[in-house]
């Protein structure tokens, strides 16, 4: 997983976070695991209706929702509805984001968000 937010401003860089990752559920009530690149758990999110839960380095943080836990986890916000059709092929519509399915069956999805700025990548590689 790789999400990278363009900058604002003309003089700072890009932020850019990639992370391996292990994600299960459905955006009502799943979980994703994010890895650092030599393969420890960075970060464990959990969700469901009632809860939006982070764990990192033994340290537990609650959230009012899974769109505020997915953006103090990965630096910005991602559609996850969306994200879990795009990931079963269904290219539902996103506000400002648009997913490029045509590398579905070999194991990628890139999104894009324009629309609010900054512009917003989200890049996905899957193991089969």
């Amino acid at each position: 997983m790789a999400v990278r937010v363009e900058s604002d401003w003309a003089e700072s860089q890009a932020q850019a976070v990639a992370a391996g990752f292990e994600l299960s559920g459905n955006a009502q009530t799943g979980e994703l695991t994010l890895y650092t690149p030599l393969g420890t758990t960075a970060a464990a999110l959990s969700w469901s209706d009632q809860t939006a839960l982070m764990r990192t380095n033994g340290d537990v943080r609650s959230f009012a929702s899974l769109d505020a836990l997915i953006e103090q986890a990965v630096g910005t916000q991602i559609p996850v509805t969306a994200l879990f059709a795009w990931l079963a092929g269904d290219n539902m519509r996103a506000a400002g984001w648009s997913a490029d399915l045509s590398q579905l069956a070999e194991g990628r999805l890139t999104a894009r968000r324009t629309d609010p700025p900054p512009v917003t990548e989200l890049r996905l590689v899957l193991e089969k």
